[in-house]
Order: structure tokens, then sequence, then C-alpha cells
């Protein structure tokens, strides 16, 4: 412990918001966010570490109603390609809910911008440093949204490219997340996808070594 660290409560806080977090699919219908909790988790995610300073994120809020319409038709597209990817699992995971595009309050693509090519500093070896940057900025913006009471959906089920012409993303930009966000009827225990019993999550141990990979 050091004369930085925050106050038992606070860390209490800041480790309970983290082991809540939740990947959200049901919303609670005509609900709303607020404009000015909108602009704290967008200000949380712009705070977020990025290589370089390079801060690579776009932030795309829809709000026009057949917009949002046509991004769920691509995203439901998606769905049924990857079902037939999953084989004999195709029907289970058809099953499950993926999304609530539809019903959530409010929905933000998140993409990467345009003239990345131009920082080097910490991407020239590891050029995809862009993709951790923005997923940090998406991480602290669940963070956030937890803190506030609302729940936030991560949606990865689309062609990127589809989606950039669809929303006019220039050349050189990416759209890496669809975030459905807004109030949620309760935060499960347990991530969604070990109670629809579609896969469990391992222990920590599993993911660390000392020295060498083992």
């Amino acid at each position: 412990m050091t004369e930085h660290a925050f106050t038992d409560a606070e860390r209490r806080a800041v480790y309970r918001v983290i082991h809540e977090r939740r990947d959200m699919r049901r919303f609670k219908p005509d609900a709303s966010v607020p404009d000015a909790v909108l602009a704290r988790l967008l200000a949380a995610a712009h705070a977020a570490p990025s290589v370089g300073l390079m801060q690579p994120w776009r932030f795309l809020r829809i709000t026009d109603t057949g917009l949002r319409q046509k991004i769920h038709a691509l995203v439901d597209e998606e769905r049924r390609h990857t079902a037939a990817a999953l084989g004999a699992r195709a029907e289970e995971f058809l099953a499950l809910k993926v999304e609530g595009i539809l019903d959530c309050a409010e929905l933000l693509v998140v993409a990467l911008g345009d003239g990345r090519e131009s920082h080097v500093f910490g991407r020239r070896t590891m050029p995809h440093m862009d993709l951790a940057s923005v997923s940090c900025a998406i991480q602290n913006l669940w963070l956030a949204a937890r803190a506030e009471g609302l729940g936030m959906g991560w949606v990865s089920i689309f062609d990127p490219h589809r989606l950039g012409e669809l929303l006019g993303i220039p050349a050189g930009g990416e759209p890496v997340a669809v975030l459905c966000l807004g109030p949620v009827p309760d935060f499960p225990d347990r991530p969604a996808l070990e109670l629809d019993e579609w896969t469990l999550g391992r222990p920590l141990a599993e993911f660390v070594s000392e020295n060498r990979w083992s």
C-alpha cells in the first residue's frame, strides 16, 4: 500500500464494478439514458490509455430508428452465418439471445479512425495496438455504465465492411463494436453464456505462469 492508494471504500467500489460488469443482451423497453450520464460515459471512454496517445477511437451515436433497424439486419444476417459455421451447435447458438439492438435505450458504434498508419510509436512491430487501445476505451465505458446502474452489451457479429459502408466510415476506418446501452431488468451474478450453458469461464490459475509459458 502506498500514499497514492484509494480509500478502502473506494477500492471496494472499483473491484465491485469490475466483477459485476456483465455483457448484457436484455434491456428495459422504452427506457432512456440522460444526456448528462451519456456524456460522462463517453468522457470515461475517452480517458482510456492509448498507445503513443494516438486515441484511435471514434464513437457514433445511432439516433435514427431506420438506421438502427438496418444495423440489426446486418447483425441478424451474420448471426445466421455464424450458426452455419458452428456446425453441430448451430441450433443451440440460434437459441441464444446475442444482442439487444432494437431494445436498448442507446446504440453506439465504436470504430477505429482513419489515418492510423501515421502513428508509429508503439505500433511498428505490433500495429494491432490500435485495436487494443480502442478495447481499453470500450472497457472504460462498460465499467462506468455499470457504476451508473446501466447495462452494456458488446456486439461483434457483423461484417465490418458492410457496416462501415452503411455508416459512411471513410477508407482506413473500421467499425469494431456495436454497443447496446441502457437500463436493464437486473444484473446476473454470472456471465450470460454460463447461464445459457454455452460455455464455462476458466479459473485464473490456468492463465498465469512464471518466466516461461506453461
